[in-house]
């Protein structure tokens, strides 16, 4: 995730903060962090995706979506996330009616390991009693040094001192190892990492918190797909992220807070910034975050995660991803030109985004997106080839988790 996806180990919201958890004032993902540590490609895919989502022959067992809703199966794209310790009822009921696909965790959600597993376990309960078998995703990030949601646990190594240890790639694989034996630990089957945004500039937006192994593209591609290998060897989904990159935005560069424009070169971007994504796509890291800038050289128009050109066209046909794609926060404000909360995760999907991760701490952001995307499936709004090429890559995801 962006920045603002991340908590410092040893910090937690102030009180001040905790009004801002009511509808439509979640904090932001990089203020939870602040606060403690200071489109031819694109169309030509998804007349793919229609020739590709045809009647299935008659032997072929039908997907474990197909007797769902059109609401249910939205519901398997939605990512939700809630304020304090204790998951309120709405998730619950949500869950248990087969219209919730995860849950994201915060620091503020986490008081100890036993009361997260606990909590992991209640929510495993109700979808027990759900239409859906395949494990709901219970996610967080889990980068390593200060960006641990859960506090004092592996890995203790940053992603920077992991790319300066003497060894790297024995660091970046027990890193891996470790971030999935804590998630497991507790019943959490996906991390939001590793980031493999490249740095420039010691300071910038991601070396501030350590959070890029290398500014070589190279070594921070080896590193990345040793941390996926390792984790995913390990039974947790890895994510990379934030493609196509945030290692040229500046400290004050935030998506969370604003429109941030990179402006690389085409040449660059992809030796550099994209590069660095390939060897974990290559060990087969099964999910990647898109972040919310612009890149002119690629869309001068959409950030990335609402670009079909660079969803579509770099990531999957140039780059050859065939797993699940997830936003970064839906609520950044990087998309305030973009619309609600509705007309953002509909981009989204149109996009080529699978998961929609509603990350305000609201549980109301999480049903707005479920509205506007199963109106926009109803209404043929959205491709429904696309729609069934994306529920098929969750099944895929989902059933090879605990």
């Amino acid at each position: 995730m962006n920045l603002s996806s991340s908590e410092p180990d040893h910090t937690s919201a102030s009180l001040s903060e905790g009004a801002a958890f009511s509808r439509g004032q979640g904090l932001s993902r990089r203020a939870v962090l602040t606060a403690g540590v200071g489109a031819v490609a694109g169309l030509a895919l998804a007349g793919a995706g229609i020739a590709g989502s045809g009647a299935l022959s008659a032997s072929a067992a039908p997907p474990w979506w197909a007797k769902l809703s059109t609401r249910q199966q939205v519901g398997q794209r939605v990512i939700y996330s809630y304020p304090g310790a204790t998951p309120p009822q709405s998730l619950l009921d949500g869950i248990a009616a087969g219209e919730v696909g995860g849950v994201i965790f915060f620091g503020e959600n986490i008081t100890s390991l036993p009361q997260i597993a606990a909590v992991v376990a209640q929510l495993r309960a109700a979808q027990a009693s759900s239409p859906i078998k395949e494990p709901l995703l219970f996610m967080t990030d889990q980068e390593g040094g200060l960006i641990r949601r859960l506090r004092g646990q592996e890995p203790v190594l940053s992603e920077k001192q992991i790319g300066l240890q003497p060894d790297p790639d024995a660091a970046a694989t027990a890193a891996g190892a470790g971030a999935a034996g804590a998630l497991r630990n507790v019943g959490m089957n996906l991390n939001l990492a590793p980031v493999l945004d490249v740095f420039r500039t010691p300071g910038n937006f991601d070396d501030q918190f350590q959070r890029s192994y290398s500014s070589d593209p190279v070594l921070a591609g080896r590193l990345g797909a040793d941390f996926v290998r390792a984790q995913q060897g390990a039974g947790v989904a890895a994510t990379s992220k934030h493609f196509p990159g945030l290692g040229a935005a500046t400290a004050s560069e935030n998506t969370d807070l604003g429109p941030v424009t990179l402006t690389q070169s085409l040449d660059e971007l992809r030796a550099v910034d994209e590069s660095a994504f390939a060897p974990a796509i290559s060990v087969g890291v099964q999910l990647v975050m898109t972040s919310w800038a612009i890149y002119p050289a690629l869309d001068p128009v959409y950030p990335a995660g609402l670009s079909s050109t660079i969803v579509q066209g770099e990531l999957r046909q140039r780059l050859g991803f065939d797993g699940v794609t997830i936003t970064d926060a839906l609520e950044a404000g990087a998309l305030n030109a973009f619309g609600d909360t509705g007309a953002r995760a509909l981009l989204s999907a149109q996009a080529g985004m699978d998961l929609l991760l509603c990350s305000a701490r609201d549980m109301q952001q999480g049903l707005d997106a479920l509205d506007a995307v199963t109106a926009a499936v109803d209404d043929k709004t959205l491709n429904p080839g696309t729609f069934k090429q994306s529920l098929r890559r969750v099944q895929s995801l989902r059933a090879g988790l605990f």
